[in-house]
């Protein structure tokens, strides 16, 4: 498509739109002149469902009305209700639906599947991370690595960035496995990179980790929602993931976690354990020896917090609506569109670090300001942008397609141009 700079052509666009009704089903921040902000923060919290009050109401009343007995006579009893979430779960991060369970939080389920993935013996000890991890990756890696007694700063090795790059090739993750490979017990990196949005090649990535003898496990907190996964395709060993992201669950919301089927039945993997992931047949007869449930739902440990879920399960039902499929494509055609506004305004402040190839990413792009110069930053929100910062110079901005139009994109690069 060949994209124009005039506000008619993005009102054109969401006109053309199919998708364009569900914005309605989202609660859009005021500015304080009453206008809507324009948000494009998708990517540290996703807007809230219209229909989350109402969910959350349900379980409410019948705890209100219930009690315990909630647990099974509840509009959705509670007892299950984890597994109302599966199946569209799964659709969002190309999984089968015994592969994922939502449990827990992001960094808790990180530290579980490095306890059945991260097994360090003899030479075969460090664990591979991107060079700009996610800080909470980066000290759950490390504190791992020191839990079975080995130093991080040597059992921590980082696929970086070549000089004067902003973000790494898959080559030289390759070229560090074959100089490496040996000691290589564990690659775990993000799916998306938190802070430039590069969205990582996950088949090769474990592909080559497999070659070297190593497990392969993803952070995917900036993936979920945001980009097709195919996790179960990509053979990854394991991956974890918020919802509070692009799935609009809520601050600090439930995480979600993928095991790969063919770990689904593996009892000499060692796993910490929890009433939850046992047998649910057998659970209640409270004497049994642990016996894991199938699959991902095996790792799960304590009965599920239903309020959470119930926000989650509002998301996801607009998830099913829309089609994750056509959000991606529309996703594709929505930061193309931002990019080439950004692009247009030919203004060397601001760069864009996120690559340019529409499978290398996911919505969100990072412009770096020159001379990390924040007081940029400062007056864009001051006009109603909703974007955010990450040190040292980075403004993130991602138009989320189940919200965010056209003219969000439009009306974002007018403010920005009107402050540099």
């Amino acid at each position: 498509m060949i994209f124009k700079t005039d506000r008619n052509f993005a009102l054109e666009l969401d006109r053309e739109d199919s998708l364009s009704r569900f914005r309605e089903s989202f609660f859009i921040p005021k500015h304080t002149d009453g206008t809507e902000s324009i948000y494009l923060c998708g990517n540290s919290l996703g807007l809230q469902p219209r229909q989350t009050k109402a969910y959350l109401n349900q379980e409410l009343d019948d705890w209100a009305r219930l009690g315990v007995e909630g647990h099974f006579h509840a509009a959705n009893p509670w007892m299950p209700y984890h597994e109302i979430l599966t199946e569209t779960t799964a659709q969002v991060v190309g999984a089968k639906a015994h592969e994922v369970v939502i449990m827990n939080t992001l960094t808790t389920n990180l530290h579980l599947m490095m306890v059945s993935f991260y097994q360090p013996k003899g030479k075969r000890t460090k664990i591979i991370i991107e060079a700009d991890a996610f800080p909470s990756d980066r000290y759950a890696v490390a504190s791992q690595v020191q839990f079975h007694g080995y130093d991080d700063k040597e059992n921590i090795i980082e696929w970086a960035p070549r000089a004067g790059e902003h973000t790494p090739r898959i080559e030289d993750l390759e070229k560090l496995l074959k100089e490496q490979g040996d000691s290589i017990a564990l690659i775990m990196v993000g799916a998306v990179n938190y802070y430039t949005g590069q969205f990582f090649d996950l088949k090769k990535i474990t592909s080559l980790g497999h070659a070297a003898g190593a497990m392969v496990g993803f952070d995917c907190a900036h993936g979920a929602g945001n980009v097709d996964l195919e996790l179960h395709d990509s053979g990854a060993d394991f991956a974890v993931w918020c919802t509070y992201k692009y799935m609009n669950s809520g601050p600090g919301s439930l995480g979600g976690c993928f095991v790969h089927e063919r770990h689904a039945n593996n009892t000499d993997l060692p796993r910490f354990t929890g009433w939850w992931g046992h047998n649910k047949d057998t659970r209640f007869k409270m004497r049994d020896d642990f016996e894991p449930m199938h699959g991902a739902e095996g790792w799960q440990l304590s009965n599920p917090p239903i309020l959470s879920m119930v926000a989650i399960r509002a998301s996801l039902d607009l998830f099913a609506q829309a089609g994750f499929e056509h959000l991606c494509e529309k996703s594709i055609q929505l930061t193309g569109y931002l990019e080439y506004l950004l692009k247009e305004l030919k203004d060397d402040r601001i760069s864009i670090i996120t690559p340019s190839t529409p499978k290398d990413r996911g919505c969100q792009l990072s412009l770096a300001v020159k001379n990390a110069d924040k007081s940029l930053y400062d007056a864009i929100t001051a006009k109603g942008v909703i974007a955010d910062w990450r040190e040292p110079d980075v403004i993130r901005v991602a138009p989320v397609p189940l919200y965010n139009n056209y003219e969000d994109c439009w009306r974002f690069v007018e403010v920005l141009k009107s402050e540099m």
